[in-house]
């Protein structure tokens, strides 16, 4: 009796791995605080300001104290970003980046802002700015 052996021809298999890795960063530009020379400098007064704030609305930024930084929105809006007082914001004169979040804001108490120069600032507080009377 003959045995033959089945002639089992299975395909290869193919072993492959796809990683996609995303990175976003929007950079908030610094803008400077010009205004013509014959009229007098505005004084800011703070009010309650927003617990966040949205990404697409913002238009630039302003060094303005050693512990704050002034935000300008689209529209207009001016708003006071507080940050720690370990946190200097000297390191943001360049401008900073804000990660992006799933819910497209910056909220106080939870993002921080990272400077060109690589640190990090968390944001304490929001202040909505109105001209001083």
């Amino acid at each position: 009796m003959t045995l033959f052996a089945a002639d089992v021809t299975a395909a290869p298999i193919l072993l492959a791995q796809l990683q996609i890795e995303q990175r976003t960063i929007v950079r908030v530009r610094p803008v400077a605080a010009t205004a013509p020379l014959s009229a007098k400098p505005i004084k800011w007064e703070e009010k309650k300001g927003p617990d966040c704030i949205l990404m697409n609305g913002l238009a630039g930024a302003l060094v303005s104290s050693p512990t704050s930084i002034d935000i300008f929105m689209r529209g207009g809006l001016r708003l006071r970003a507080k940050l720690g007082k370990s946190c200097p914001s000297i390191d943001f004169y360049s401008g900073f980046y804000v990660r992006p979040t799933k819910d497209g804001r910056i909220c106080e108490d939870r993002d921080m802002i990272h400077s060109r120069s690589g640190g990090e600032c968390k944001i304490d507080d929001f202040k909505t700015l109105v001209p001083a009377k």
